[in-house]
């Protein structure tokens, strides 16, 4: 046995997707009440990159395709049955005793299920799925453990719980920071709580499980010993990435969850081809995709279900959430574009522009202080600086259709539903209430009224009577 040395590393992900060996089920634990959070939302509901910390869980799960997804819930199980729905069932921990206790009521969720029992938890929400995968195929190695367990080596162990292993991987024993002696905590192997056990085991481990322990509670790790008492073999495999099985707690832990996920995203991005001129003032989204030859400048901030075809210009100080760019897109600075945006190739969107559910034809132009909103511009239209579409009468959004070529002047309101034609000019400071022909000019403006003299004398009124009150 070791004390130091790490048990064999993680396998890299196949070259292609393997089915698991057995059924799968997959129990999350999310029961805790993350006071540490200090807030009424769910821990586990938290974003990281725009998505909640337990649909990163989730969604690589799914790459294993569990029949079965069970999530344990305490305090606010009400806004995981919300977020989840039918996709998983809820199994509720009340009162909360411990680990052991949090696994044990999934028994009624997976009764009749035979196959292989996969335990993750809800704020762990990076795990890869070949970490997952690997967990599954240690399980149904030549030696057949029992329970399989997920380690890692921080650079500091701090109290996370410590794996007692022989140099094959083979686990002597577990044991809890609180409850390790000082050599056991020398041990720098340390349980990231994640385990792949068989169903026809995981229950009847658990049955065993006391809580004569510091905490009084019912330890998951103690399945690992007992499983040893009884002769039968427990293997851990180790992680080569600690930061995968990081838990957040806390806000400041999000952060730097959300900061580490970001390095690596940039990375990714410019890898693929995009030009991020200051990387660390770019955040992405979970879902984010970017063409090549993308250019990126600094301080652009990507909200989810945004798409960037190649070639494509975003200058600083954007926000871009629901919004696809085509090719040769030119966007910002400081443009937002909202959920629903369209920008089709070679289009142009320029400073201090906002556009929501508007599709941008062709080569058409908005590029200077312009609101976009329920509207369809044509190819090749050029809308002018300050031109709203009036979409909102306070009750019911209204949509706003620009011909192709149509020339929309400065300054315009154009209160929908309205058309304004192909090749149609609209005058600049023009309110346009009703429909404009193709090739038609509206000019919307009151009578220019001038007055000779005028200014003049109220200048001179107004000076007499401020010296007056002086006086």
């Amino acid at each position: 046995m070791t004390s130091a040395s790490p048990a064999p590393a993680v396998p890299l992900a196949p070259a292609a997707p393997l089915a698991p060996l057995a059924p799968l089920a997959i129990v999350v634990l999310a029961a805790g009440k993350g006071t540490r959070m200090k807030s009424d939302l769910h821990k586990v509901l938290h974003p990281v990159a725009g998505r909640p910390m337990l649909e990163h869980l989730l969604a690589s799960a799914a790459q294993l395709a569990p029949q079965r997804q069970v999530v344990v819930a305490g305090h606010g199980r009400e806004q995981l049955e919300k977020a989840l729905g039918s996709r998983a069932t809820i199994a509720v921990q009340e009162p909360q005793l411990g680990t052991g206790h949090a696994v044990q009521q999934a028994e009624s969720a997976l009764a009749g299920f035979e196959g292989d029992v996969l335990i993750l938890y809800g704020d762990v929400p990076f795990v890869r799925e070949e970490t997952m995968r690997a967990m599954i195929a240690r399980l149904h190695a030549p030696d057949a453990p029992a329970v399989v367990v997920l380690g890692f080596q921080p650079e500091d162990p701090l109290q996370y719980g410590r794996v007692l292993a022989h140099d094959d991987g083979r686990i002597a024993m577990m044991v809890e920071y609180k409850d390790a002696t000082e050599e056991q905590r020398a041990c720098t192997l340390c349980n990231s709580g994640l385990m792949a056990v068989k169903s026809a085991d995981l229950f009847d481990l658990l049955s065993k499980v006391g809580n004569e322990n510091a905490q009084g509670e019912y330890y998951l790790v103690d399945i690992v010993n007992i499983a040893t008492l009884e002769g039968r073999a427990c293997a851990v495999i180790v992680t080569d990435d600690a930061d995968e099985v990081g838990g957040i707690n806390s806000r400041g832990e999000l952060a730097e969850a959300e900061g580490r996920w970001q390095a690596k995203r940039r990375v990714q991005a410019m890898a693929d081809g995009a030009t991020l001129i200051a990387p660390e003032t770019v955040f992405f989204a979970w879902d984010t995709v970017l063409g090549r030859d993308v250019t990126v400048e600094p301080n652009v901030v990507f909200g989810p279900g945004v798409t960037v075809a190649d070639n494509v210009v975003i200058h600083a100080f954007s926000h871009l959430e629901g919004a696809t760019l085509e090719s040769g897109v030119a966007i910002g600075p400081y443009a937002r574009l909202r959920p629903g945006a369209v920008l089709k190739a070679g289009s142009k969107v320029g400073n201090f522009v906002e556009m929501k559910n508007t599709v941008l034809g062709e080569g058409a132009k908005a590029n200077h202080l312009t609101y976009l909103g329920d509207a369809e511009v044509g190819a090749n239209a050029n809308i002018g600086a300050g031109t709203i579409t009036c979409n909102y009468d306070g009750y019911f959004k209204h949509k706003t259709v620009i011909g192709a070529r149509a020339f929309v002047g400065s300054n315009s309101a154009l209160v929908a539903p309205v058309k304004i034609g192909a090749d149609a000019i609209v005058a600049a400071g023009s309110a346009v209430t009703r429909d404009v022909a193709d090739g038609e000019l509206r000019l919307v403006r009151g009578e220019q009224l001038v007055k000779p003299g005028w200014a003049d004398r109220f200048h001179d009124a107004m000076k007499k009577k401020k010296a007056e009150l002086k006086g």
